[in-house]
């Protein structure tokens, strides 16, 4: 299998599929996991752990496959321009790449910024923690919003704005875009919704984004020794996170997000437990 037994590809890609659609940020989860396994963290292991995104996306775009593939056939207004009346058409990807903008400038404008805040796993654990207390009054602060309310492009640009705030390591990309939501009077479901939605050309440029500079750097030879790894763990990311989203849809309808905040303040504590008791944790 190379650098990774079958045992812990599976284990690493359970887990990614369990946590990405959730507000919990998989960064974290990967973190505790690869220390617990003692995996070493390769220049293959660390771009596994986005590959395997693309299993997580398809999850996405199978589970909601009609809203993905499905035209707006509303009349537009009788007085739009042609290119109103495109973008009348097309209006769920047109406001997909609204929300995707601003943290596809910023991630290129400082990837390498990212990168380092990446190698501090401190980062994660205080962000994980600071998240999960925001997450126990976030129900309180916003309500429920109302099903009345429409997604517009001005709210699609608001909830990219939050998903920039995911680039912090530990704040979960999930947490900041369906807060982005509720912020903008949405509903739980239709902010988390969105917030999958959104997922599947954030993940896929980001993934994209890390096997072109592999490539580059000359990793073709990392990834061919080690496809066996690739397929396996993006068919277990694939399966767990369809299961995962159809959790989280129907808890976060019913109970809200107080229980998702209480275990982020759970995890970024054990993370500062394992680093403490002097476990070496690298992402």
């Amino acid at each position: 299998m190379g650098d990774l037994t079958l045992l812990e590809t599976i284990i690493i890609a359970i887990v990614e599929g369990l946590t990405e659609f959730l507000p919990v940020s998989s960064t974290g989860h990967m973190v505790i996991t690869q220390s617990l396994l003692g995996v070493e963290s390769t220049e293959f292991v660390k771009a596994f752990t986005f590959i395997i995104q693309f299993g997580a996306i398809l999850s996405v775009v199978v589970l909601y496959w009609k809203r993905f593939f499905q035209l707006n056939r509303t009349p537009a207004p009788a007085d739009a321009t042609p290119l109103k009346r495109f973008l009348h058409r097309y209006d769920f990807y047109w406001k997909l790449l609204v929300a995707f903008i601003p943290a596809a400038v910023l991630g290129l404008l400082f990837s390498d910024a990212i990168d380092a805040m990446l190698e501090s796993v401190t980062v994660v654990a205080v962000m994980l923690i600071l998240g999960g207390i925001f997450m126990l009054f976030c129900d309180r602060i916003w309500g429920n919003g109302s099903e009345d309310t429409p997604l517009t492009e001005k709210r699609a640009f608001m909830i990219g704005l939050f998903q920039c705030i995911s680039m912090i390591p530990g704040v979960s990309r999930s947490m900041a875009t369906i807060v982005g939501g509720m912020a903008q009077k949405l509903t739980r479901r239709a902010a988390a919704e969105f917030s999958f939605f959104l997922a599947v050309p954030t993940m896929f440029a980001a993934t994209l984004f890390k096997m072109l500079k592999l490539f580059m750097d000359g990793g073709t030879e990392i990834l061919v020794n080690n496809l066996p790894a690739l397929i396996i763990g993006n068919v277990v990311a694939f399966i767990v996170a369809l299961l995962a989203i159809k959790f989280f849809i129907s808890f976060v309808t019913k109970y809200g997000f107080k229980a998702f905040g209480w275990y982020r303040i759970v995890v970024g504590l054990l993370i500062l437990a394992l680093m403490g008791m002097g476990y070496t944790l690298e992402l």
